[in-house]
């Protein structure tokens, strides 16, 4: 009891037995006047207490919305107190909720999937990249049991392992990607699945292994005809017109293994060194006319070679780049176009500015399921074909990873029986119309 309640209680008691024994002396009866007095006083400040007491509990059972009773004496000041309390429990738990957000914010934000799973393998929450790799819905699969909504028996069998040293790789919804999860335990048997699209990755790596599978069986023949012709010649006695002829074809296996290796130094350059910058102009008709030329030396008179050239043009591009993409496609026209065909290099400006360097030819044409296909390296619409004309099966990979380096793109148009053309786009900021020399100018002016 507080100092100020017992005083309250004193004061009470002190008034009630003066009144007490004022009334009973008035009845002739003292002691009991002071003793009813006495008592009826302190039933009343109990009764005081008493009722505030109950407010103050009326409150605590209320949502404490409103500020608690203000009364005196001590049912007051342990109302403050409470109320105080409480208020800074809401402040603290306000701030924790705020944290959490903020937290499974961050989480979401994240490119990886992040579930938590209770003790039950049900699903606490998880981000909605989580959600895409198992095919679930965030706010309905909620307090689901994860393994009755992902039945990967792989995911299933890791998750009732216990097991998580390793990650493991399961197929996603529809079986059109591939996630690679790990579970790490934490708190009361709670899990953190982490989850991750390998989709590219796994892509990547076949592409790698499938690039050096290539390269080893492109290299590997010609050196198996070399290491042949060497071992003929160290053994056997050859005429001369057999010796040249032997020497011949070990040229051309040469040359085929240098081409090869020139185009796969090519690829790893422009894999590696940074985008052409657009301050550096070269007129485009004089870089097409020297690979129209080195065209014509190739086909020997075999095909009609034509040019069709647009307006006067300067493009911002890497001088040998373009050079070694149109001379890939004037290549590959005079090698696949047979004897007597024809073959165009075309180049000009498109109505939205965008300008194109195209090469068609009246050669056997391409099926339409080899299309989407052709740029990838090694692919080949038929491989002895192209291993007769020389080809290394890297000049249209060459070429789009040059045009892809400028900012453009490459179109493909073909049908059997009826030529192919290859259309080069390069983007309008990298093109501008060719500004004459200083003495041509002055001549107009004359």
């Amino acid at each position: 009891m507080t100092p100020n309640s017992l005083s309250r209680l004193l004061f009470a008691l002190v008034l009630g037995s003066l009144l007490g024994a004022v009334a009973g002396a008035l009845l002739g009866q003292p002691l009991a006047g002071l003793a009813a007095g006495a008592l009826a006083g302190t039933l009343v400040s109990m009764t005081v207490d008493t009722r505030r007491g109950l407010r103050l509990l009326d409150w605590l059972r209320g949502p404490q919305h409103v500020t608690a009773p203000r009364d005196q004496g001590y049912w007051g000041e342990l109302a403050y107190r409470i109320e105080r309390a409480l208020r800074q429990k809401d402040q603290a738990v306000a701030q924790e909720r705020e944290r959490l957000a903020q937290f499974l914010a961050a989480i979401e934000a994240s490119p990886n999937g992040v579930m938590l799973l209770d003790a039950n393998d049900q699903i606490e929450w998880c981000n909605t990249v989580a959600a895409q790799h198992f095919g679930l819905d965030p706010q309905r699969d909620r307090l689901q049991r994860v393994t009755n909504l992902v039945r990967s028996p792989l995911f299933v069998a890791y998750l009732q392992s216990g097991e998580f040293d390793e990650p493991v790789t399961i197929p996603g919804p529809l079986g059109r990607s591939t996630i690679s999860l790990m579970v790490r335990p934490y708190g009361d048997g709670m899990k953190l699945l982490l989850s991750q699209d390998i989709t590219e990755r796994e892509r990547a790596e076949a592409m790698r292994r499938d690039f050096v599978a290539n390269v080893s069986h492109e290299i590997r023949t010609p050196l198996t005809v070399l290491a042949g012709f060497v071992e003929t010649l160290a053994q056997l006695p050859l005429t001369e017109p057999e010796r040249q002829r032997v020497l011949a074809l070990m040229s051309q296996q040469t040359d085929r293994m240098q081409a090869l290796v020139g185009d796969l130094l090519t690829l790893a350059q422009l894999e590696g060194s940074p985008h052409p910058g657009a301050d550096r102009w070269l007129g485009l008709t004089p870089l097409l006319q020297r690979s129209l030329a080195d065209a014509v030396a190739l086909s020997a008179g075999r095909h009609a070679i034509t040019p069709r050239g647009g307006a006067e043009l300067e493009v911002a591009a890497t001088e040998s780049e373009l050079l070694s993409a149109v001379g890939n496609l004037l290549g590959n026209a005079v090698r696949y176009t047979p004897e007597g065909g024809r073959i165009e290099l075309a180049w000009g400006r498109l109505d939205d500015g965008r300008a194109f360097v195209e090469v068609a030819d009246s050669g056997p044409g391409i099926a339409r399921e080899h299309l989407p296909r052709l740029t990838e390296r090694f692919y080949r619409v038929d491989g002895s074909r192209s291993r007769d004309t020389g080809g290394t099966g890297l000049g249209l990979s060459i070429v789009k990873h040059v045009v892809q380096r400028h900012g453009g793109e490459i179109e493909i148009h073909s049908e059997p029986g009826k030529g192919s053309t290859f259309r080069l786009l390069l983007p309008a900021l990298r093109v501008r119309g060719a500004e004459r020399p200083l003495s041509a100018r002055a001549e107009a002016a004359a």
